[in-house]
């Protein structure tokens, strides 16, 4: 519902729309309201994180435990339902963060209806409405001007170019763009899903999770696990009931409850439970650790996306540089007598003036802090800058310091460019290129002692239309830089040292790019016009390997280059603040937002930078080093669990032999050789340079790890069975032993290169375990057992042999990794 902040009198009153035909397009729809929602709602989220077949496995077996009584067998419901909750919250937080994506940010519009002028809510805002622009206004929809006065449109959050636009009649004006000069009146042509805003919005708003290799990596094992499920839990229920005497016997028996639970031991062990839980953790805490170094990070695995980037891409306004102009340095002119420009007196008090004055556009503010302005110095007239003229006049009169007028303006329009060479503008006008070939922006302050006549400024003293004066005389070049983040050399430095490529695409002119690309260290001649870059894919992609500066690039442009990087088999890194860089910063592999930015590039980014500070990158980057090394780490140990557990179940289960742990008995082996030692390794410090193919690594250890702890299992077990007069509390005694052992040895391989902590870790896991099958309590809690003195010595016999192969195994692995890497072992 719209509502009227204030309705005054307006000379084209006749223009706007009646109430009758606001009404009219209100009921057809033709309003400016959008659809907010992303592409998954809650319900969505929770069915896609919760009602999966995996869950459903899980789920099944540990109402059955808790069905059957064996409440302390189904401790491992627990990660389940962790695992569940934080993919439900991770994905919901993002939703919530693309919901409230919004290009427009202004609280209301001002139209023309009924005769008068109106402060609207933006959503108010229908088809046809005629907006009333001011300095100050961001625009709320599409529209046409119909009626303008020096409107100057500032369009860089859209189009990532600095420099105002001036809009005449039937020019169009973009949703999501501001007024920084002049006045208008535009008709609205394009509302709600259809301005270019909410176009922009709408892509940009359209789910998706951050590439992350470890994710990847684990649902690749996890899909993996879910196929293979099905036909070992047939193989396992069957071996289990074969093993109670069969299928009868063990149903009329009631034997079958035992043959249940040892299934589900076997079942529930194939599943990594706690590496997904760990890995949500690591990042959790990378997350908080960087929110302290003001990084914030929208989805937890953008740690680990950074880290194994190798292009990053660099919008130049807003992140390279700080999005203002600042004044750079006075330039004497070699016309001038040898005196300078001290021949023209008040020269700096009419700069003053200029930096001073009201009107002055963005570059004329930034004389203010080198020049102070007069109090006393009146002008006589003044002509306001527009970019129309590129210049703007001041006279003051006969009794002033500064008599006679001044020029300031752009020197090819201020001078004649088709002066003769040799003459003073003619080589005023070489000066300022050279000047301008540097990246400045170079503007001439020329003085006449022709007065701009009351008459031609008229009555308010200013003159919009009036010509140059006669008879200029160059006094000074003026040069402006872009403001450089003073960390933005060192930043780009730290990631040339680390083999990354960097890429600087903007809006700009391009060789005003290259200054600024020259200015942080990259070595470039010129920059590339984005104009002329090819439209296709390939050859894009052989551009954007051969050049790293380009201009005047659009923001479909940008998205393009990033993808054509991709295709090339890049990992691409995006920065930006504004609108124009969304799209780029949604399609990267990871985005990245300065503190600036604006709203819709903060919600498809996966980092912010909160204080602005470029520096903080190589932090995010060491931090994401250390969760892949990290989790690289403690991925071997549940996938090595894995393999042990899928190899036991099946053999078990084909030689209709009793499967040799409770589910009680593997959660503590789990927490004792895996999950209490994972946590504290995983967030460790780890500054290893990360390497491609995790999974591939971890597999190549833990599968054969796996297979060495459940051939010193099957030995124990054939033992047993063989020599017979144990009881079933003995075997499983015996086979927690020789498991624990091995895989505490796995640990001990993982773990290095050892340092005291890492030593403090395994020594203590081997004091819980004795105390597991010493201390009444949780001997009792587990049903362990020590089993007899003949099947406890093979019991460690075995696990000797089996950590003597573990780190046979763990040698040859250093051994090629070593040789990858490159250095000698």
């Amino acid at each position: 519902m719209s509502r009227t902040a204030k309705i005054i009198a307006h000379p084209h009153a006749q223009l706007g729309l009646s109430g009758e035909q606001v009404a009219q397009r209100n009921a057809a729809g033709l309003t400016n309201r959008f659809s907010q929602a992303s592409s998954r709602s809650l319900w969505e989220i929770v069915r896609a994180n919760v009602l999966t077949l995996f869950n459903a496995i899980v789920a099944g077996s540990f109402i059955l435990l808790l069905v059957l009584g064996q409440w302390r067998d189904a401790l491992f419901g627990f990660s389940a339902v962790g695992n569940a909750v934080i993919g439900v919250v991770q994905e919901y937080r993002a939703k919530r963060a693309l919901d409230r994506l919004a290009v427009i940010n202004t609280p209301h519009a001002r139209v023309l209806r009924d005769g008068t002028v109106q402060d609207i809510e933006v959503e108010a805002v229908v088809h046809e409405d005629i907006l009333v622009l001011r300095v100050g206004d961001q625009i709320p929809a599409d529209a046409t001007t119909i009626d303008s006065e020096s409107l100057e449109i500032d369009e860089s959050l859209l189009t990532g170019e600095a420099d105002p636009v001036l809009k005449a009649p039937v020019d169009d004006v973009l949703s999501g763009s501001s007024v920084v000069a002049g006045h208008g009146l535009a008709r609205v042509t394009r509302v709600g899903a259809e301005s270019f805003a909410s176009r922009l919005t709408a892509e940009a708003k359209r789910f998706s999770l951050v590439n992350s290799e470890i994710r990847n990596g684990l649902n690749r094992v996890l899909r993996w696990i879910i196929w293979a499920l099905l036909p070992i839990m047939l193989i396992v229920v069957n071996g289990q009931m074969q093993a109670a005497g069969g299928w009868e016997l063990a149903i009329s028996s009631g034997s079958w409850r035992t043959a249940v639970v040892g299934a589900v031991a076997s079942i529930i062990a194939m599943v990594p439970l706690g590496l997904v839980l760990m890995t949500s953790v690591a990042f959790a805490v990378s997350g908080v650790r960087l929110a302290r170094h003001k990084v914030l990070i929208q989805e937890l695995a953008a740690v680990e996306v950074l880290a194994r980037v190798d292009i990053i891409c660099l919008d130049k306004t807003g992140t390279l540089t700080e999005g203002a102009i600042v004044f750079d340095a006075v330039h004497s002119l070699a016309t001038t007598p040898e005196t300078g420009a001290d021949e023209w007196p008040g020269w700096r008090e009419s700069l003053g003036w200029f930096g001073a004055d009201p009107n002055a556009n963005a570059t004329a503010r930034c004389l203010a802090e080198e020049f102070t302005a007069d109090s006393a110095l009146g002008a006589v007239a003044a002509i306001p800058f527009s970019s129309e003229r590129k210049w703007s006049a001041v006279a003051f009169g006969a009794d002033t310091v500064a008599a006679g007028t001044w020029v300031l303006g752009a020197p090819e329009l201020v001078l004649n460019p088709e002066s003769p060479r040799g003459s003073a503008a003619a080589t005023v006008l070489d000066e300022a290129n050279t000047l301008a070939s540097a990246g400045m922006r170079t503007l001439v302050l020329a003085h006449s002692s022709e007065m701009i006549s009351t008459n031609a400024a008229g009555a308010a003293g200013t003159a919009a239309g009036a010509g140059l004066p006669s008879r200029l005389s160059s006094t000074v070049l003026l040069t402006f830089r872009e403001k450089v983040r003073p960390d933005a050399a060192r930043t780009l430095a730290y990631f040339r040292d680390q083999g990354v490529g960097v890429r600087i695409i903007s809006g700009d002119d391009p060789q005003t790019v290259a200054a600024v690309a020259r200015e942080v260290g990259i070595h470039v001649e010129e920059g590339y016009d984005a104009r002329t870059l090819p439209a296709d894919p390939d050859q894009l992609a052989d551009m954007m390997e051969q050049q790293l500066v380009f201009g005047r690039v659009t923001p479909t442009q940008k998205k393009d280059m990033v993808r054509a990087l991709q295709r090339r088999g890049h990992v691409v890194a995006m920065t930006g603040d504004g609108v124009n860089d969304a799209l780029a910063l949604k399609h990267a592999d990871i985005g990245i937002a300065m503190n600036t930015a604006a709203a819709a590039t903060k919600a498809v980014s996966r980092l912010v930078l909160l204080d602005g500070r470029f520096d903080r990158l190589p932090s995010v980057v060491a931090e994401g080093r250390r969760v892949i090394a990290n989790i690289e780490r403690v991925s071997v140990l549940y996938l090595s669990k894995t393999a042990y557990a899928i190899a036991m179940s099946m053999i078990f289960g084909a030689l209709i032999w009793g499967f040799p742990f409770l589910p009680r008995q593997l959660s503590a082996t789990d927490g004792l050789t895996i999950g209490i030692p994972s946590f504290f390794l995983a967030l460790m410090a780890n500054t290893r340079r990360y390497r491609p193919g995790f999974l591939k690594r971890s597999l190549w250890f833990a599968v054969p790890a796996g297979l060495i702890v459940t051939a010193g299992i099957l030995a124990v077990n054939a033992y047993a069975r063989l020599v017979g007069g144990f009881s079933t509390e003995d075997v499983h005694g015996a086979s927690v032993i020789t498991l624990s052992l091995i895989a505490l040895w796995v640990l001990v391989v993982v773990s290095r290169p050892l340092n005291l902590a890492r030593v403090g870790i395994v020594l203590a896991m081997y004091i819980v375990l004795v105390g597991m099958l010493t201390i009444p309590l949780p001997r009792d809690f587990f049903n362990l057992a020590v089993p007899p003195p003949a099947l406890l010595q093979l019991s460690v016999i075995t696990a000797f042999v089996g950590c003597l192969a573990v780190e046979i195994l763990g040698r040859i692995r250093a051994r090629v990794n070593a040789r990858f890497r490159g250095r000698p072992v």
